[in-house]
Formats: structure tokens, sequence, C-alpha cells
């Protein structure tokens, strides 16, 4: 009978050939990635079998890895195994790629590459490997490669064009898999045709009688390997009752577990060893000689040469694992875990697996293996390494902390807000609750947006119990203080600052650089964070080297308040495609908010917006409202700035609605800013006042109020446009008292501006230069933009004409490109109160419609809805609704109904 990869076997698969076989050739020249997707036992490994067998005939290096379903847990297993037969080739790469693979790998000691130098890493190491031609990268059950490899090698897929490399993998139909919101190309196979099915079964067993093919083929229901392995039992047609109606897959394992029964003692210890094993290797406690009765049976394949094993079929391996008991898989597994190094973590995982009750030494071994795990980019198989050091410890007050570590992790890093019956476990509840148990109770409140006075009282409870000063940072505590911070910034009050100082001060160690950056950057930038900023600084620089997603995460949000957020976002953005991948989920949805805020400073409104709609689908998917408040603000400050004074509205009663009963005052402040800056763009200058004064008070820079760093420039306009000269020339005063312009470029912009709009009449033009002159000012548009109608209103008074037009018009330009539809309207009126002659739609040259502007308005104008044209052009409903409240007065029209007229009589002149 012919081998199971052999293409003699793959009848009727044609079609599916030709397809994998055109992908190798095309890879081959410009690289790519394909999934091979489908039910098991379906062909695909016979398919991805075929499809290497024939590269390597036309001269494609090919390399294999595949999923291993009992070694799941085990981070860069899969890595490790694609990469194994390149050993020589890493020795030749640059310094830094080398570390970034062998610290990887496990082939040297030192701090764990980032995660996009390690697929850069990886990428030239394949390139190097390739130098004489095409590789392939062919990776069987890619839902079985452990998580962190899983993401690499995923980010990698997406990256291999131009590069002469594919990635061929082959991925089972209904598994959970980072690969499956990947956004890579997919082929599915389905069942074989009838006829082919019966062709098959015909070249398997050509002497079956036909009353027995007929069962088989019924059986089968087009499943390649049911076809091959079903007329196997001994008798074909003595099916059990009932089992013809098992599925497909039931049905093969219970032929495998026969057939495995029948097998010796010996062979089947051997099977077991392999199985668990899961690297295909020959290793000294297995027997090639044990293994050949199940190769014989067609289990295994031995390699002639290598000697490595391979199961047939993932459904085998299970067979192997399933028949065993739980005695025979504890003594392999204890046989296993003498393979690997005293401190690996496979070694931690098969002693684990081995156990038969608590025992602190695997415990502790775990614990270490999950704490590594997170710091090599691989949260996810940290907590599952910290459950199952939970359940392995002997002390009660163990069991809690590495539960409750994990619970915080699974909160805070990977987006696990539905678990909250692991908060009831031990002393999870009152006063004196354990440090774990309460970083991990608070984790789950704050970002659900619980109670910020529950929280600081949990936090500060546990605190309390810690006997200080302690000797050094352990990895639970440190978390709480982490958590204590964030919780006094949503709560913006002068106590929990306090509070927080006086419970860091009593503990009696120098705080962490982190957590030093985050209490002066983020706690209280306005008071702290000049003397912090070369550090900070500093720390951004080597963000790239930063692994741990919510290291990475925490220096984005020291980074918010001063203005560097620019500096972090290629760290960021890799965040992101690691939530996106399944990953850090939690940390992603942080990213989205430090990313979409950086959009909306500077200018980038349209990437705000899809950042903001991507993050918000994930926050309500996993229960973040805290972060979905944030950016809620985001689309708030669009809406408000292009004038949706209904979307504004609908959002902030939304916020405040669930932030004033749990007293988050950080979320009610980004209300209050929204809602300021929609009234300025009313007019409205009066109530602009009054929720600008909602968060800069008691005093203008309130140092426990952070987010008032946002919204100086809006109080000191408000005012001076709602006639309290007065109150603006002590606001203004205050700002430049406060030092905070020696922060950022943003903050120097605010405050020369600020002056410039309560200067007198003889110095208002060297204010205002002054201000339009600070250093990198046209990073922050449409702030940038206001101070520039606010001096050419003051020009235009003054009758200096010629420069108020020309500075106008600047701001103008600026307006109209963010879509800031009531600030637009206004320079215009100056400019017509200028003298500057405008035509009758009232746009002037300055203000044609843009080409995306056009192609809305025409869409429009043929009946489509907004959510129709944005599906067409790929925006949101509400940014279509944006471009055309700007199109309709640059048309001269009020309603859709009068845009066809408008573009046809625009189009005629």
């Amino acid at each position: 009978m012919p081998g199971w990869g052999s293409t003699t076997m793959l009848v009727g698969r044609e079609r599916e050939l030709t397809a994998l076989r055109r992908f190798v050739a095309e890879s081959s020249v410009v690289g790519g990635a394909l999934l091979v997707v489908g039910e098991a036992g379906v062909g695909k490994t016979a398919l991805l079998n075929a499809a290497t067998a024939d590269a390597a005939t036309v001269g494609v290096r090919v390399l294999h890895a595949g999923g291993v379903e009992f070694e799941a847990e085990v981070t860069f297993a899969g890595l490790h195994q694609l990469l194994a037969p390149l050993t020589a080739e890493i020795a030749t790469l640059p310094a830094l790629q080398r570390h970034a693979i062998e610290v990887t790998l496990g082939l040297a000691d030192g701090s764990p590459a980032d995660p996009l130098t390690l697929v850069n890493a990886v990428i030239g190491l394949l390139v190097q490997a390739g130098r004489d031609g095409p590789m392939l990268l062919a990776i069987d059950d890619l839902q079985w490669l452990d998580r962190a490899s899983a993401t690499v090698l995923a980010t990698l897929a997406r990256r291999l064009t131009g590069y002469r490399i594919g990635l061929l993998g082959v991925l089972r139909a209904g598994e959970v898999s980072v690969f499956q919101g990947a956004g890579l190309p997919e082929f599915a196979v389905g069942a074989l045709e009838d006829a082919a099915a019966a062709e098959l079964l015909d070249a398997a067993f050509p002497d079956l009688p036909p009353r027995d093919a007929s069962q088989v083929l019924t059986e089968a229901e087009g499943n390649p390997l049911a076809l091959i392995e079903l007329p196997t039992r001994e008798e074909p047609g003595a099916t059990d009752p009932g089992e013809s109606r098992t599925p497909v897959g039931r049905r093969l394992r219970l032929h495998f577990a026969r057939t495995i029964d029948a097998l010796p003692p010996e062979t089947r210890e051997q099977l077991l060893l392999t199985a668990l094993d899961g690297s295909g290797d020959v290793f000294p406690v297995v027997s090639l000689a044990g293994l050949e009765p199940a190769e014989r049976a067609r289990l295994v394949r031995i390699h002639p040469v290598t000697h490595g094993v391979q199961f047939r079929h993932p459904l085998m391996r299970s067979a192997v694992v399933e028949r065993a008991t739980e005695d025979e898989r504890r003594r392999a597994h204890l046989l296993l875990a003498d393979r690997h190094p005293a401190d690996s973590q496979r070694r931690a995982w098969h002693l684990a697996e081995a156990a038969t009750g608590p025992d602190e030494a695997i415990a502790m071994l775990l614990e270490q293996a999950a704490l590594t795990a997170k710091g090599r980019g691989d949260p996810v198989g940290a907590i599952e390494l910290l459950l199952r050091a939970a359940e392995l410890s002997p002390a009660p007050e163990d069991n809690s902390r590495r539960a409750m570590f994990a619970t915080y992790l699974g909160a805070d890093v990977t987006g696990d807000l539905t678990v909250p019956q692991l908060l009831t476990r031990g002393a999870v509840v009152g006063e004196g609750r354990s440090v774990a148990a309460a970083v991990a109770a608070a984790a789950y409140l704050v970002n659900g947006g619980g109670d910020v006075d529950t929280v600081h009282r949990l936090l500060m409870s546990a605190l309390r119990s810690v006997r200080a000063p302690i000797a050094e940072w352990d990895a639970p505590l440190l978390e709480i203080v982490y958590v204590l911070n964030a919780n006094c910034s949503f709560g913006s009050r002068a106590d929990l600052v306090a509070d927080y100082r006086a419970a860091v001060a009593r503990l009696g160690l120098e705080p962490p650089a982190g957590l030093r950056l985050l209490g002066a950057t983020f706690l209280e930038p306005a008071r702290l964070a000049l003397p912090e900023l070369p550090a900070l600084d500093s720390a951004i620089e080597a963000i790239d080297a930063q692994t741990d997603h919510a290291n990475a995460v925490r220096l984005g949000i020291a980074a918010l308040y001063v203005d560097r957020l620019a500096g972090c976002r290629g760290a960021l953005e890799r965040v992101l495609d690691h939530g996106r991948a399944g990953g850090a989920i939690a940390s992603a949805i942080k990213a989205f908010a430090l990313l979409s805020f950086d959009g909306l400073l500077s200018g980038e409104w349209e990437r705000a917006l899809r950042l903001a709609d991507e993050g918000l689908v994930i926050t309500a998917q996993h229960h973040y409202r805290l972060l979905g408040g944030f950016l809620q603000y985001d689309q708030a400050m669009v809406a408000a700035a292009r004038g949706d004074r209904e979307l504004v509205q609908r959002v902030t009663d939304e916020l405040v609605g669930w932030a004033a009963p749990n007293r988050v005052g950080f979320v009610l402040q980004l209300a209050a800013h929204a809602r300021s800056v929609a009234a300025l763009g009313d007019g409205d200058y009066e109530t602009a006042y009054r929720h600008a004064l909602d968060v800069c008070s008691p005093s203008t820079v309130p140092a426990f109020k952070p987010a008032a760093l946002w919204v100086l420039f809006d109080l000191v306009e408000a005012a001076v446009r709602a006639g309290r000269t007065d109150e603006a020339r002590t606001h203004a005063t205050d700002i430049d008292a406060s030092g905070v312009a020696g922060i950022s470029p943003r903050l120097a912009l605010i405050t020369a501006g600020a002056s410039a709009l309560v200067s007198d009449d003889d110095g208002f033009r060297d204010a205002y230069r002054r201000a339009l002159a600070t250093p990198d000012a046209g990073r922050w548009p449409f702030l940038q933009a206001r101070i520039e109608l606010a001096y050419g209103e003051r020009l235009r008074r003054a009758k200096h004409t010629t420069d108020a037009r020309a500075v106008l018009t600047q701001a103008l330009t600026t307006f109209e490109r963010l879509g800031a539809e009531p600030w637009a309207s206004r320079a215009r009126t100056e400019l017509r109160a200028s003298g500057l002659a405008l035509d009758r739609a009232g746009d002037g040259a300055a203000a044609d419609l843009t080409p995306q502007q056009r192609e809305i308005a025409e869409l429009a104008a043929a009946g489509l809805s907004n959510r129709q044209i944005g599906e067409k052009l790929f925006l949101s409903p509400r940014t279509v609704g944006a471009h055309l409240y700007q199109v309709f007065p640059k048309l001269g029209v009020t309603s859709r109904a009068g845009l066809r007229d408008a573009l046809a009589d625009r189009a005629a002149r």
C-alpha cells in the first residue's frame, strides 16, 4: 500500500494540489503565506507533505514544524522546532539578531528581545539560510503551536513578501488559534466527492467486498483518513450498534484505540513517551525496537536515516495518550523531565504533569517559568503556569498568592475580566486580604470601571498588612502599587494621592524606575514631571528592547501627559498586533487608547477614530469600561471639533452616567473637556468656560488632576471670549507660573498661546509671534490653528488687514483639512470681514472640496446612506457624516436633497 504522504494516495485532490503548487512557485519568487484549513482527517497533512516534496524537487529548502497538543504550554517550543536545523546559520548572524534568537531558543542567557526584533531576527536567519535559493516553512497543526511561537510566526507570515520565503501552514477548522485573526490567505479543504472517495477506497482496498465498501463509504463521509483506516478493522461489517451515527473523528479514535490496545506493553510505553515528548527525536529512554510493532501497525513512521519518529496523524497521538492510565502518564513525564535542564520550562511542565499531589518545589519551578514566559512576551502562557503552580502549592497562602497573581495578569494584561469566580477564593473579601488577592480584585474592579474609593480601601488595607520595611520588591507587591497608582490617577483627588505617597514611603524601598516615572509623569505631572523627563526620555529610547507588553504600555502611560507618545508608537503598535492575535488583549486595549489619543493631539483624526472604533469593539467584548471611556473621549473630542454636538452629548452623558456614581474623576474630566470644546465651537463661551473650570479647579493647574494639562488653552480661550478678562489673565498667569512650559513643546505652545490671548493691544503681535514660533508647534495642528485664528482676529480688528488674511488663511487650511467646520466657518467670516472676496458657496479657493469629500458628496447625491458610503469607501458612518457636515456649507446647501444640483452647477462652472 502506498505511503501516507505520497501523491499517489491524493485521489480527487487535483484542485488542491494545483493551488498549493502555485503557492509554492509564487512564494519562491515573491514570498507569502497560505493557511490550509479543514476538518480532522481530511488530508491537510498529506497535501502539506505533497507540496513540500514537490518544493524540494525544484530546489526549495523546506523547514518543518508542527504543533503538538500536549506541549502547547511550553513557550517557543514550535519556534525552536522550526529553527533547530539552522544552528550553523544562527552563528553567522549580526550580534543583535543572533542574541535575540539564542536567548529565545534557550541557547544563551540574557534579556529577551522585543517581538519586532525577534521577528526581524528570524527573517534575517531565514534569508541567510536561503541565500542560495528560496525557502518554505511547512507547519502542521498550527492550532496546537504554543502561543508565543504562534504569535511570532503569525507576525512573520505577514512580512514575508519580497523575501522568497513562503509559509504554508495547516490549521484544523473550528479550533481556536492565533492564526484565525491574523488576516492571512486561507485555502479550504473539504470532504472528497463521492466518486473520488470510491476511487481512493478501491485503490487502498481492492479486495474489499462491495457491501463492506458501501458501508465504509457511508461511514467515512468523504474523509480520506477514515476511508483508509476504517476498513482495517478485523470485521468491517461488525460495526457496533449506533457507531455508524458517531462522528467520523470519534470513530477514528475508537479504531486507533483498538489498534493501540493490541500492541505489546513495551511498545505502548515507547509510543506514550514519543507522544508526550512531541519533538519527534529518538532519545535514550525510547527504544526503536520497541516502536517497530507500532510502525507495522501504521501508527508511526520511523525515518530510515535520522530515526526520528512521526505519528501518522494527530488523532493517533491523541489516542495513545488517552489510552494510557494516569500512572503510565506520570511515569512517562518523570522520564521526560530528566531530559531537560533543571531550570527549564519543559522540565517544570513535565514534573507538574507527573505530580501526584501538592509539591512546593515543583510549584516554585512553575512560578519561575511563568515569570520567564511573561518577560518573553507570553502572558497567556504565564497565567497557565501560575494557575498550575497554585494547584500544586501545599500552603494555602502560596496557593492564593499564585492564583490571584494569575487572575491579576488576566485582568491587567490578557483581557480576562470574565472570571471573577477566582476572586472568591481564600481571603479575597474583607479586611486583611493578601496582597495577591487584593491586586487581583482591584485589577478586576479598576478595569471594569468600579468605585474608586472601594478599590482604594482594598489596596491600602492590603498594603498595611505588609510588614515594613520590606527586603525587596516581589511581583505581586509591585503590581499592587502600580494598580494603586493608576486608581489614584483615575480618582484625581488630593487625598488619594497623599495616601499613595505615604504607602510607598512606608515600604522603605526605593521604587523601581518604572514606578517612579509613573508616580511623577502620570500621577502629578504638573508638579513632579520635570526632573524625571531625562530618565523617561532614556527609557523611551530603549522601548524597542521591551519584551514585556505590560511594561511597554506603562512607558506609554508615563509619556501620556508629557507629550512623548510619538516615541512609543512602534512599541505600542506591536502590542496591538499581539492583542489582535489573541495575546495581551488588555495591554492592547491600553495601547489602542494611547495611540488614539496620540492621533487626536497630532491632528491624525481619521487614524484616531479608526483606532477608537476598533478598540471599543474589544473593550465591549471584554468589559473594559474604563478604557472604553478613554476611547469614547477621543471620539467625542473629534466630534466636538467638527461640530457634531449630538454625538458629543450622547457620549458624554454615557460617560458621566457611570463615572459619577463610581467617583471616577478622570472620566468626568474627559466628559467636561469634550463638552467645553463643543461649546466653544458653538460660540457658547460661558458654558465652555464652566465646563473647562470643572477640570481646572481648585487652581488653574491642579497637581492631582493631570487631565487639566489638556484643557488649559480651552479654559483661557473660553474666558477671553466670554468677556471674563480678569479670570483669563489670572489663569494665564497661573499657567506660566506653574512651569509646565518646560515639560513639552505642546505645553510651551499652550503657555505662550494663553499669554497671547490676554495680551494688551500694544504687545499682542509680539506675544502671538512668540507663541507661533514655539519649536515643533506644527505637531499640534488644531491647537496651532486656533492660536492663528485668534491672532488673525486681533490683527483684523487692529486694521492689519494684509497680515490678518495671511494668518487666517493658514488657520482655515488646517481647519478644513481636519474637518473642524465650526472653526473653519469662523475663519471664513473673519476673512470676509477682512475684505477677501469669497464665492457664493462661501468657501473660496481655499475651501474647494477635497477628492474624498467630492466622492462622498456624489455618492450621497446618488441616494446612498452614510453606512453604504462608509462600506464602499472603508470609512465609518460617523466619519461620512462629518464630511457631509463640511460639504453642505461649501456647496451652499443645507441637506442631501440639494447635493445633485449643487454638484452639477459646480461642474458647469
